[in-house]
């Protein structure tokens, strides 16, 4: 039962529910080699959270391409990057330990759930799909169908619009700066999980919590939010 004075929680994708980010890093280091650009991990890792469309745009400006070439446009990168990370969401998509049990928890516990992400409308469903949670949440927004992607906190505030509430009555869990950001410019609480290798980044320090895992995500820690903005 909705408890209505719960705070709403809303899930990022990647990075939180599903471990795709290795998989996104995979996906774009095969698909800009084909357009000569070498892309490393600390590439990768510097555009995470942004919007596919964003991520290319950002390379194009510093590491140029011809974009008239076959398969070479902007939309072109962006969609062969989607297409291998909807086949790896079909194919086997592995869930971050915790995920499913703490959407239950806070499901149980009366917490209105959605997703909140930078990815695909088509990716996002292919991926909760296959963690079998493709009917957990009340509403799942993309960054697709606004003008800017995370950091800028569209994406949050269209999201909670959907739910009919106001932002500062949701929490957002988030493994990304570029995301915990988006939702903080929200005026929502944000309690950030970040991969181990980011868990001490100092940078996440503006969160409301940091956590190293989504088993201690429950209703006690989002109740401990409760004085929201």
């Amino acid at each position: 039962m909705v408890r209505p004075t719960s705070p709403t929680v809303i899930f990022d994708l990647d990075g939180v529910l599903i471990d795709s980010e290795p998989r996104w890093e995979a996906a774009e280091v095969e698909v800009f080699a084909e357009v000569g650009v070498r892309l490393d991990a600390a590439d990768t890792a510097s555009t995470t959270g942004l919007r596919v469309d964003e991520v290319v745009g950002h390379w194009l400006a510093r590491r140029p391409w011809d974009v008239t070439a076959p398969n070479s446009s902007v939309g072109a990168v962006a969609n062969a990057i989607v297409d291998a990370m909807v086949d790896h969401a079909q194919n086997g998509p592995i869930e971050i330990a915790g995920a499913t049990g703490a959407v239950a928890r806070l499901a149980a516990a009366g917490h209105r759930l959605a997703v909140c992400s930078s990815s695909p409308r088509r990716l996002i469903d292919a991926s909760l799909l296959g963690l079998g949670l493709g009917d957990r949440f009340e509403r799942v927004h993309s960054a697709e169908d606004e003008p800017a992607g995370k950091p800028h906190p569209a994406c949050y505030l269209s999201t909670a619009a959907l739910l009919g509430v106001r932002p500062g009555t949701c929490v957002a869990i988030e493994d990304s700066v570029n995301g915990a950001i988006a939702a903080a410019a929200a005026g929502m609480r944000v309690v950030a999980v970040p991969a181990a290798a980011q868990a001490d980044d100092p940078r996440f320090e503006f969160c409301d919590r940091v956590l190293r895992s989504l088993d201690r995500v429950d209703a006690e820690t989002i109740d401990t939010l409760r004085q929201l903005r």
